[in-house]
């Protein structure tokens, strides 16, 4: 199967899309733009789903739900809302379809029209925050923590499978509180959220900062992002949080009585992650043979494979390590299946990222012993290798564990050699043309400058990094106008 895969070296936007199709997560659909999900890839999704959704409770937010469609004078209320949005908008203008009178199938009804057209949803504030203008009356309403778990639809013209499709999946998290600082402390917190979880559930670190004006969140005060960086040597955008001020409480006239019963607007955040999360995870850790999953996202932990084939001797031994695992909250697959030889089982477990395969035979029985392969590792590198059956349970637990950490350990290398304190445009440009990755320089501050570097380059503000990255940094000059700076702020071609 890996001779399927097109190699990172030659071709690395077809490696990505081999990997989606032959590791089974997704494939193209009918509707242009949009994709359909396969099992093996909702079930990585599920899981990112669910330990997000946990953490989100865990903070008090609760899920609720809102309509898909919003009506067309919603977008209109808020100004930089509209017209950030509104290329990527999909509009519903018609009610009813009727039978074609001059053949078969049918036609759209021309009595149908509607009297407004809606919307469908390119992201839910102010459907939202329409609905908050009931919900909230008095200083005890607040603070109104929501979040939601839907679909979004942007007419996106290049699409690619999780990183940019036309209809993707996602949370978004909308807040309410009486008062800016609790604001900013709620988007500021969920940025901290995001971040723990790329780094410890998906082995991914990611550089927290904010966005610079020009790339904020249509109609946010402040966006704040996390950073990652792919085995290409691109950026990726992997989540942000919005502090959104006052504009959409005053643009749905959303108020509340405070305690000195007064009448004051409140204040407001939103967040979200998608499934582009898939996207990063596969290009942050996945190799020429496949997916590479940590273990926490891995749908199938450990999966047994008889060699060649189960007996009963084998079966027995295989369910007594099987309760062993789920005992201790491990997800493991014997596969059984005799219509398949190990040699293809195997393959079909590299490929699709299973973090750990065991390898149990009449010889390893007689011997008191089981193979072990680690995905994370070339095999003729530590990535196979036999050990005591008696200790098998302990050991996948540690491997597991010591897999975790290690893809985290790579990506960080990574990052850390593919991140360059530059001073100069000719360094500047050498790290985006050249050596890619990110290139942390000092910029005057201005959306004219920043457009300038983007034609020239095709790099982009990724983020003011909200921590210090090589020591202490001082005032400089910006590398293309050499006018003073205030700050670094961290570049990279991106996806």
């Amino acid at each position: 199967m890996a001779k399927e895969i097109t190699s990172r070296e030659e071709d690395y936007s077809q490696w990505y899309l081999d990997i989606v199709n032959k590791a089974g997560l997704a494939s193209n659909s009918k509707v242009r733009g949009c994709m359909v999900i396969k099992p093996y890839g909702f079930a990585i999704w599920e899981k990112m789903r669910d330990e997000l959704d946990r953490r989100f409770k865990e903070t008090g937010h609760q899920n609720a739900y809102f309509p898909l469609l919003i009506p067309k004078s919603f977008l209109s209320k808020e100004e930089d809302h509209v017209e950030g949005f509104a290329k990527e908008c999909a509009v519903v203008t018609h009610h009813r379809l009727m039978a074609n009178p001059n053949g078969k199938g049918v036609v759209v009804d021309p009595d149908a029209k509607l009297e407004e057209e809606l919307i469908i949803r390119p992201t839910s504030e102010t459907i939202i925050w329409d609905t908050y203008r009931d919900w909230i009356q008095s200083y005890r309403d607040l603070p109104l923590l929501v979040n939601q778990w839907a679909n979004v639809m942007r007419w996106e013209m290049r699409t690619r499978a999780f990183l940019r499709t036309a209809e993707f999946l996602w949370q978004e998290g909308h807040t309410a509180h009486s008062t800016k600082e609790e604001a900013v402390e709620e988007s500021r917190m969920i940025l901290d959220l995001y971040a723990d979880f790329a780094e410890t559930f998906m082995a991914m670190p990611v550089y927290k900062g904010e966005k610079t004006p020009h790339e904020r969140f249509a109609g946010a005060d402040n966006t704040y992002t996390i950073e990652a960086l792919m085995q290409d040597g691109k950026a990726l955008q992997s989540g942000t949080s919005h502090f959104l001020g006052q504009n959409f409480a005053k643009a749905f006239d959303v108020k509340f009585l405070n305690e000195k019963n007064k009448e004051e607007y409140v204040w407001a955040t939103s967040w979200g992650v998608s499934t582009r999360l898939m996207g990063a995870l596969i290009m942050a850790h996945s190799d020429d043979r496949g997916l590479v999953l940590p273990p926490k996202l891995a749908p199938i932990q450990v999966v047994i494979v008889p060699v060649p084939k189960p007996n009963d001797a084998i079966n027995a031994k295989v369910d007594e390590i099987m309760a062993a695992l789920k005992a201790k909250g491990i997800s493991v697959k014997y596969d059984d299946d005799k219509k398949k030889r190990p040699g293809f089982k195997y393959a079909e477990y590299e490929m699709r990222g299973v973090p750990v395969r065991l390898g149990l035979g009449k010889r390893d029985l007689e011997n008191n012993t089981i193979e072990v392969a680690r995905r994370d590792k070339e095999r003729d590198n530590g990535g196979k290798y036999s050990i005591a059956l008696d200790s098998v349970v302990e050991h996948v637990e540690q491997l597991l564990e010591d897999i975790q950490t290690g893809l985290y350990q790579k990506a960080l290398n990574f990052r850390k050699e593919k991140t360059y304190k530059v001073d100069t445009w000719d360094e500047f440009v050498d790290v985006i043309e050249n050596k890619g990755g990110f290139a942390y320089a000092h910029w005057d501050g201005t959306t004219e400058t920043e457009l300038k570097i983007k034609e020239l380059t095709k790099a982009t503000t990724r983020c003011i990094p909200l921590d210090v990255l090589f020591g202490e940094e001082g005032e400089g000059k910006c590398i293309l106008t050499g006018e003073p700076s205030a700050k670094r702020v961290l570049f990279a071609k991106a996806y």
